[in-house]
């Protein structure tokens, strides 16, 4: 801007008053603003308090990183830094929660720090609240190997849960497969059945053949496309080896097993006694206090040594398992460490469902045929029916041409006999020339109702053969 330009030369500060603020702020601002402002006025001005301005507090051991998602933690549980402590200290089941410890575990500060801020609690109100919470929890004695112990006792029933079953899946499965009578048989009919299609190949007369070899049975399929040899198997057992069926009902439980990964597994137990094993080491290198809020050692002695009792159990279930698996392994030739549980398994239990799917497909496949078979036989039924019928119609036909005189005498000798023949006489027409026709006493002088009558009755005796009647 120049020198001469207006905005230099204005003086607007002479236009300034109290009330010209207050009626702006009051028609042209916010509510709330408004409202304040109101406020302000009917205040006198010796009670208006001065505006102080809330300080922010600066971190001084946490990094931004940490600091925030403490905050976050603490905005998620609201609870008081001392209760959350206290329940730490109590190992107070009741309040304990598994979202709690975890929570803790991920979002506590390194020892170091926590260290650091134990220096600083003469200073607790001047530190922000994730400090101040770091200050309260690092009073705790060996806060993280304590965290660490709550959290496997919380979880510790739900690890067992999930390791049980699957080693008594397996277990079960193993011993189905080496009783089953029936699946030996089926494998004794499919070696045979093998060798047979062999025959004249370098794979002629073989000893035997592995377990997954079963699946691929649905693969070989017969000249004319229409079945296969899984099919062709099991029409051959429901006709003539009924009980090798109920090998889909022996072996219930291969496929549970075949679910079970050996090597999570194990995996899973050998995490447990390190958990054990770390928890064992930390209870007898607690160190001894009188402070009786601190009740760890006292709840997880317990703890450690139900836990150490239950891993020997699974322990001892699982190695039952594998000598079960290694036995099956010699019994079928195959090495367990190269075919797994869940491989071996999985075999098995997909030849089961596919042999139950081709024993329900050839029963569907019969039903058809018996469905088209009736059929058939109806059509053929009713073909020759119809036949009959017309037969019968045309043979009729043929009796009434022969009977048509038969028939017409039958008519009148009836309608003689009814008396329809002289009440249905219709006056004879005169001939030509003639006035009247003649009437019948002309016609027969002795014709009167008697005569007529003797002679009726004569013609009937004559008719039906009674002399006596004449």
């Amino acid at each position: 801007m120049t020198e001469n330009c207006f905005w230099i030369k204005v003086k607007e500060e002479k236009f300034e008053s109290p009330d010209l603020f207050t009626k702006m702020a009051l028609l042209f601002a916010t509510k709330t603003t408004a409202g304040r402002v109101k406020k302000d006025l009917d205040e006198p001005d010796d009670s208006r308090a001065p505006q102080i301005k809330k300080k922010v507090k600066e971190l001084r051991i946490l990094d931004p990183k940490t600091a925030q998602n403490l905050s976050i933690f603490l905005g998620s549980f609201r609870l008081p830094y001392e209760e959350i402590r206290d329940i730490i200290l109590e190992v107070d089941e009741e309040r304990l929660s598994e979202a709690l410890i975890q929570n803790l575990i991920k979002n506590l500060p390194e020892q170091k720090e926590l260290t650091a801020l134990a220096e600083l609690k003469d200073e607790y109100e001047e530190l922000c609240e994730p400090e101040q919470f770091g200050i309260v929890m690092s009073s705790v004695k060996l806060l993280r190997p304590r965290l660490n112990g709550i959290q496997f006792k919380l979880t510790f029933e739900e690890q067992v849960n999930n390791i049980r079953p699957d080693i008594m899946n397996v277990t079960f499965a193993c011993e189905e497969v080496k009783k089953s009578e029936n699946f030996m048989r089926l494998l004794e009919l499919v070696l045979l059945v093998g060798n047979f299609m062999n025959s004249g190949s370098r794979n002629a007369q073989t000893f035997g053949f592995n377990i997954s070899f079963l699946c691929k049975l649905r693969d070989t399929k017969s000249a004319d496309q229409k079945t296969t040899l899984l099919h062709f198997l099991a029409d051959m057992c429901e006709e003539k080896h009924s009980d090798i069926l109920k090998f889909t009902d022996e072996l219930t439980h291969v496929e549970s097993a075949s679910k079970v990964s050996a090597q999570i597994l194990k995996a899973s137990l050998d995490t447990m006694e390190r958990q054990i094993q770390r928890l064992e080491n930390d209870i007898k290198n607690f160190p001894k206090n009188d402070d009786d809020p601190d009740k760890f050692v006292q709840k997880m002695t317990g703890f450690s040594k139900y836990s150490r009792e239950q891993f020997e159990k699974l322990s001892t279930m699982h190695k039952n398992m594998q000598k079960l698996y290694e036995s099956l392994g010699s019994y079928f030739v195959f090495d367990p460490q190269v075919v797994s549980v869940e491989d071996f398994f999985g075999d098995l239990s997909n030849f089961r469902s596919l042999f139950l799917e081709a024993v329900k497909e050839n029963n569907k496949k019969r039903e058809m045929e018996e469905k088209i078979k009736r059929a058939k036989l109806a059509k053929e039924k009713a073909e020759r029916e119809k036949q009959e019928r017309q037969q019968k119609k045309k043979q009729l036909i043929d009796m009434n041409k022969e009977g048509d005189e038969t028939g017409v005498m039958d008519s009148l000798m009836e309608a003689l006999q009814s008396g329809a023949a002289f009440r249905d006489r219709r006056k004879r027409t005169p001939r030509n020339g003639e006035q009247n026709p003649p009437s019948p006493t002309s016609r027969w002088p002795f014709a009167n109702k008697d005569n007529r009558r003797v002679v009726l009755e004569r013609s009937r005796s004559r008719h039906n053969g009674n002399p006596s009647a004449v």
